[in-house]
């Protein structure tokens, strides 16, 4: 499925610039270590942390893009840094068991 369809159908928030990635499955942790070791290429990351730390992190693994859950505030470099290296950044209000349940009735998992 396509990102922009993803963003579309779950009323997402785009923090960042915008390119259409396609997304393979999602992985859902606030641990960069297990996102580092875990995650797949492809992968929507869903996560509360919202540090530069998560654009290296994302941009090492390839992930199609960070949605911080919960409404959580991103702070204006770590925006700056993920439109550098192309780091698509979303977030939702939504928590983030919640979002995770709805990535799942799309058939993403």
């Amino acid at each position: 499925m396509k990102l922009k369809e993803i963003i579309e159908k779950l009323s997402l928030k785009v923090l960042t610039n915008l390119e259409d990635k396609e997304v393979t499955g999602v992985y859902i942790s606030d641990m960069l270590s297990d996102v580092m070791s875990k995650a797949k290429p492809g992968n929507l990351w869903v996560t509360i942390q919202t540090h530069k730390n998560i654009v290296a992190a994302a941009n090492l693994i390839d992930i199609s893009a960070v949605i911080i859950s919960q409404g959580t505030n991103v702070p204006e470099d770590t925006i700056e840094l993920a439109n550098r290296y192309k780091v698509v950044i979303l977030s939702t209000d939504d928590s983030t068991f919640a979002l995770g349940g709805k990535l799942y009735q799309e058939g993403i998992e």
